[in-house]
């Protein structure tokens, strides 16, 4: 009987960073300081990696987590956390892993999606603002910009009052590789429909595929013909890949107050994401 290999990743352990995971990951933290004469040796970066981990799946407090788990102090975590962000580490963490993903697999360029998905802030802070689709709770936004496989290519984080139209060209316009020439569609749904986005989509060179918006007082869209050509359905990927990143608690509900801390964690996320999909496909 022949057995077919399981392709999917495994149950994920909220305590340790997968290996291959972490040999990518420990190429873009600081060079470990080794330790010289009296006083308690450094902190490996592997066991801070490990508690950030912890807290990106969970979403737990700093504060919650004990020495023994990691080795490391909850005080030294945060620390290390909020000086690789302000270093740009953790941006360059999932460059390298959109590099990784290229490599292995190849980047579908030919179908692009964008979309955005509102997350509850209940601690506020920047970019937060107040969500008109949770009655008004102060709530923050996530923008991505995936391939036809779902990989994130770009991600920005705003207020959740924030428009996405205002962010589809920043999007485009930030994507973390080079893009190639060929030919590009992009997918977008109706709340990008308007005049200024389909100019940046034109400009930047993408056939667009933008649902249609009715407006008021405008009569329905006649029915295609069986002989007209359709695409099917494309923009799912994108809303698969942000239930990808909803299953880590601390992006599902923004417990940062700084939104440079939030985007780390979302920037982790998609990371791992990218990591995922260059191995499993």
């Amino acid at each position: 009987m022949k057995t077919h290999t399981n392709t999917k990743p495994k149950n994920v352990n909220y305590f340790q960073v997968p290996r291959k995971l972490w040999r990518l990951i420990k190429r873009e933290l600081p060079k470990q300081e080794r330790g010289q004469g009296p006083g308690r040796p450094p902190i490996p970066h592997r066991n801070v990696v490990n508690g950030i981990w912890y807290v990106l799946w969970t979403g737990c407090q700093w504060k919650a987590i004990k020495r023994e788990w990691f080795g490391v102090s909850s005080s030294v975590l945060h620390e290390r956390f909020q000086t690789w962000q302000e270093e740009g580490r953790w941006a360059k963490i999932m460059c390298r892993m959109a590099r990784f993903y290229a490599r292995e697999q190849r980047i579908a360029w030919l179908w692009q999606s964008i979309d955005s998905k509102s997350v509850p802030a209940p601690l506020g802070g920047g970019a937060t603002g107040r969500n008109p689709t949770d009655r008004g709770k102060s709530g923050s936004k996530i923008h991505i910009l995936v391939d036809e496989r779902g990989a994130p290519l770009a991600v920005l984080v705003s207020g959740a009052n924030q428009h996405d139209k205002w962010y589809a060209g920043d999007l485009i316009f930030s994507i973390i590789v080079v893009r190639t020439a060929q030919t590009q569609h992009m997918c977008l749904d109706k709340g990008y429909d308007f005049e200024d986005v389909h100019d940046v989509v034109r400009v930047a060179g993408y056939i667009k595929h933008i649902k249609h918006r009715r407006r008021r007082n405008e009569p329905p869209e006649p029915e295609l013909a069986p002989d007209d050509k359709t695409y099917p359905a494309r923009r799912w990927v994108v809303e698969r890949t942000l239930g990808w990143l909803n299953k880590r608690r601390s992006i599902r509900t923004r417990w940062c107050k700084k939104p440079e801390n939030w985007l780390a964690f979302v920037q982790l996320g998609c990371a791992t994401i990218l990591h995922d999909l260059a191995i499993f496909g």
